[in-house]
């Protein structure tokens, strides 16, 4: 006899206070090519020669490593390279990789102080997902590794930079004021 398994559905955290302060502030891209094809891997330095343009004029705060992988380094299967990335341009720059990756495949994930969490479950692919060796990664460690503390952003964030949780409240009933007559758009629950 085979047997069923259901998941139970797990309830969404939906407290304001948890959610603001357990976001993430910093991620990854990892933007993966093959050692073997010229073209990829042109296309892949093109790429990365482009960002640093581009954040150079402006368009966002993007930062790749200087290291790029000529072969395959932690859990990364081919070349690749990273892009340092706080969550103040996370849209731009994602946006910016979705639409000029051309065949590429590019891991994203958060940078937290579970590594391995980041890159196996709280990932997402532009293009087509790679295998990724996960072991060698550590579960949890007792703090999240600060990048470019310099720049003041992501987990560096100065204080001040902070909206506070009764602004974000005004905010949001700011919004549902505004949506209320409108009927594409679905009411927040009233409790």
């Amino acid at each position: 006899m085979t047997q069923v398994t259901i998941a139970t559905a797990l309830r969404p955290q939906d407290d304001l206070q948890t959610v603001v302060e357990s976001r993430t502030r910093e991620w990854h891209f990892h933007i993966y090519f093959l050692l073997q094809s010229p073209t990829e891997t042109a296309a892949a330095l093109a790429l990365r020669d482009a960002v640093l343009r581009l954040r150079r004029d402006g368009a966002f705060v993007a930062v790749p490593l200087h290291r790029v992988n000529k072969e395959p380094i932690g859990p990364h299967p081919a070349g690749s390279y990273e892009i340092w990335v706080p969550d103040t341009s996370f849209s731009d720059v994602f946006f910016y990789l979705a639409t000029n990756r051309g065949n590429l495949s590019i891991l994203v994930h958060p940078l937290t102080s579970e590594q391995r969490r980041d890159h196996e479950r709280r990932n997402a692919w532009l293009g087509t997902p790679w295998p990724i060796y996960v072991d060698g990664l550590p579960r949890k460690s007792d703090e999240v590794p600060l990048q470019y503390p310099e720049l003041r952003l992501g987990w560096s964030t100065a204080p001040d930079g902070e909206v506070s949780l009764d602004e974000r409240r005004r905010r949001g009933a700011e919004v549902e004021a505004l949506l209320a007559k409108d009927p594409e758009a679905a009411p927040a629950p009233l409790d």
